[in-house]
């Protein structure tokens, strides 16, 4: 990793400056210049430093419904069930984890409804069970991880 990639994935974490030019600005307070921060930022996606680069909104605050799914997953299926889930536009991400309920999944949906509607989509599409775990409760913990020199 060289020094403007650490200087991009420290000063990255926490928020983006939210302007016209976000990345000149970024630039002008990093000491580089615009195109080589946005050439910064597409190389630490694709060296695989960052996985996803772009807006987190509070999709219940704009109107719409989340929730944490999760399913139990015959391993033999487990790449072609994730295919599947991974075709509906509302699955913001889904990930493996080793336990009987192996595969847990995020939806986004423009309501409750549409919400309920994509969950019984991808029982009918994979023929398994989907496990609802709604949000009871929100904290906020914010993480930043300095990249030391």
């Amino acid at each position: 990793m060289n020094q403007l990639e650490r200087d991009l994935l420290n000063n990255l974490q926490g928020g983006f400056p939210i302007c016209p030019h976000p990345f000149r600005l970024l630039a002008e307070r990093l000491g580089y210049s615009e195109e080589t921060v946005i050439k910064g930022v597409k190389n630490l996606i694709s060296d695989g430093y960052v996985s996803r680069f772009g807006p987190l909104f509070n999709t219940e605050k704009l109107g719409g419904a989340v929730t944490l799914a999760a399913m139990s997953v015959p391993p033999e299926r487990f790449d072609a069930v994730a295919e599947q889930v991974n075709s509906f536009e509302e699955v913001a991400h889904n990930y493996e984890r080793e336990d009987h309920l192996n595969m847990w999944f995020v939806v986004l949906a423009c309501d409750e409804n549409m919400l309920e509607n994509v969950l019984h989509q991808i029982e009918e599409k994979t023929g398994l069970n989907v496990l609802n775990f709604p949000k009871e409760k929100e904290y906020f913990l914010e993480l930043k991880l300095e990249v030391p020199q």
